[in-house]
């Protein structure tokens, strides 16, 4: 029997609740595929970590965390106990940095038996392929001089290479499904990086001649997310625009309690870490009503990502399931807690 060995970081507010039920679902899914067994180590770090030791990990957190075949993340922050720039880049962006996962993958579609906000969301089935090194999120800049004077400088950087890295996921990930990659661009804005990354797409589609192809400026890309998100397929986009567009795509769906994301790292030389999308939520935490759906369907691409794809299907299938018998938490407007959306998963497994 396969043995995947996952380090578990629940972090901060729900993701102690929604990482144990994610947990307890794929441990039941092991025994159900007998093909493959977990086995989680938990690490505690996070704020309390952080009011404790004063990091959000230890010096060689990232040297435990290496031999890992994947990092399971809950959420990280909690402003009321650190701020939200430490724990941010003490943790998260470390891990993604340190290990090289240059590429966020989040999938946005329409969940049987969730209500979309859209009047009509035409069955939209699309994924994000936003590049998550560098871009607008560049430590690069500074501040000077001080009171009316004063000056803040942020440096957006585009590598070819990530660039590059980030085209070429996004359209071997078309290749497996409906061979259509759109662009998100500002070229007609953002005078420098944007034409350099319109010439790098044009560039790369040359070598996918089977795929369509098309750039759409942010602005208008965001209208027709709303307007007819069932038009796209996969959508790559630098790592502000890749960060907009995956949140309003969870709203799409119905919650931003129900969206999964992927940090990938393509060279194998380190884990790649799963987390889902909606953050540690602190305003509900401890109320039982967390929404599990993000961090299930987290475990589906972390599934998907290690090779266990029948698996991953085989979760989604229960996942979606549970949803279209109406066992939902309170965001998707339901009345179930927690508990009794994992158990009803778990019980759509067998």
């Amino acid at each position: 029997m396969k043995t995947l060995r996952i380090a578990a970081i629940p972090g901060d507010g729900i993701g102690n609740e929604v990482v144990p039920a994610a947990v307890k679902t794929l441990e039941a899914l092991s025994k159900i595929s007998g093909d493959v067994t977990f086995e989680f180590t938990y690490f505690p770090y996070g704020c309390e970590y952080y009011l404790k030791h004063g990091e959000m990990m230890p010096k060689d957190g990232l040297a435990r965390l290496k031999g890992f075949d994947a990092i399971f993340l809950g959420a990280v922050g909690n402003a009321e106990l650190v701020p939200d720039h430490i724990s941010l880049w003490g943790l998260l962006i470390k891990i993604r940095r340190e290990f090289q996962q240059s590429i966020n993958v989040r999938p946005a579609k329409v969940l049987k038996g969730v209500r979309s906000p859209l009047a009509d969301p035409k069955g939209f089935d699309l994924m994000v392929v936003r590049e998550n090194s560098e871009g607008e999120y560049s430590s690069v800049g500074g501040r000077i001089y001080q009171g009316e004077d004063e000056i803040a400088v942020q440096n957006n950087i585009f590598s070819r290479k990530a660039t590059e890295r980030a085209m070429r996921f996004a359209f071997d990930l078309a290749l497996k499904r409906n061979n259509h990659v759109t662009s998100a661009t500002k070229s007609n804005g953002i005078v420098y990086t944007m034409p350099f990354w319109d010439e790098i797409f044009d560039e790369v589609s040359q070598g996918y001649p089977d795929i369509e192809t098309e750039s759409q400026h942010i602005d208008a890309l965001t209208a027709f997310f709303a307007t007819h998100p069932e038009k796209f397929d996969v959508i790559v986009a630098s790592n502000l625009f890749g960060d907009i567009l995956t949140d309003l795509g969870a709203a799409l769906m119905g919650s931003i309690g129900v969206a999964p994301a992927a940090n990938i790292n393509v060279n194998g030389n380190y884990p790649s870490m799963f987390e889902p999308v909606h953050g540690s939520a602190p305003d509900i935490v401890g109320k039982g009503i967390a929404n599990p759906m993000g961090q299930i369907w987290t475990a589906k691409m972390m599934l998907d990502h290690l090779g266990e794809e029948k698996m991953g299907r085989h979760l989604l299938d229960a996942i979606e399931r549970t949803t279209s018998k109406g066992i939902v938490t309170p965001d998707l407007g339901g009345t179930n807690t927690t508990e009794d959306v994992t158990e009803e998963v778990i019980k759509q497994l067998h």
